[in-house]
């Protein structure tokens, strides 16, 4: 089991996810695992689902946690940090926001402070997230294991450059909502051709979640993968010819591109802020 303490100050969906991953994995007993929010609300939900501490006290939560996991939006990050920095201690601070530097956590804190900047994906509630993780110069490698271990128990985990944090959300953080619209167009077909529209979504689900296990097993390019399925003539090269035709990759490049756009809007608006 796992031996630090993690507290999550901020409970929204993200951190919901996490939890559940985290708990579900078993290397975490939910006596771990201590959460703050703003509402009772929120807290009485917490606690009935996941059997977890939950306080109102954010301090609290900095004072008894060995990874504090900050998840609230962008703008919270300067109070937040302001409230609890006389808590840390040599806790290990933790950031899951779109756009908030490790620089500004220190700038917030006005010292040096081991801290580790994530972008995880929702997906993690069902133990397929993908996180990458960025540490500061002040985290050790045994620190930094300690984090990864943390997200591993809901997926999979990559170690980023900082320069390439404010990527990551085009290509895994916001992905997922792509390829929710794209399951729900191929279960649209099918319903217009006369399948059952439950048993559409079982069929488009499955065959992407298919096609992704073998990308990531059998280390093939992906366009080999494709003209494997692809005979000469057939109905697939078809479609393919037809997806080209309406530029279906030029229309996943470009959502992409603006979503990286939005990322470093939410930079510059945060730096401006600190």
């Amino acid at each position: 089991m796992g031996e630090k303490q993690v507290g999550y100050i901020g409970c929204g969906k993200m951190a919901q996810a996490m939890i559940a991953g985290m708990i579900k994995s078993k290397v975490y007993k939910p006596d771990h695992i201590m959460v703050s929010a703003l509402t009772d609300h929120t807290l009485a939900l917490v606690k009935e689902r996941f059997t977890i501490r939950v306080t109102r006290d954010n301090k609290e939560v900095a004072r008894e946690s060995d990874l504090i996991i900050l998840a609230v939006k962008p703008g919270q990050y300067e109070s937040i940090l302001s409230e609890i920095k006389d808590e840390i201690g040599q806790s290990i601070i933790i950031t899951i926001a779109v756009g908030v530097t490790l620089g500004q956590i220190e700038n917030h804190l006005g010292r040096e402070v081991k801290a580790v900047r994530t972008m995880p994906n929702t997906p993690s509630l069902v133990g397929e997230g993908m996180s990458a993780i960025c540490p500061n110069q002040s985290m050790t490698a045994e620190e930094t294991k300690d984090v990864l271990r943390l997200f591993n128990c809901f997926g999979k985990t990559e170690t980023v450059v900082e320069k390439n944090m404010d990527l990551i959300p085009a290509i895994s953080g916001s992905s997922p909502a792509y390829v929710y619209m794209f399951i729900e167009a191929m279960a649209d077909g099918g319903v217009l051709q006369g399948i059952p529209r439950d048993q559409a979504y079982r069929l488009a689900a499955q065959a992407v979640l298919g096609a992704a296990k073998m990308v990531l097993d059998t280390g093939e390019h992906p366009a080999k993968l494709k003209d494997d399925v692809c005979t000469p003539g057939g109905a697939t090269i078809e479609a393919v010819a037809s997806l080209e035709k309406t530029g279906f990759r030029t229309s996943v490049i470009t959502a992409m591109e603006k979503c990286t756009e939005k990322s470093s809007r939410l930079h510059n608006q945060a730096e401006k802020g600190s």
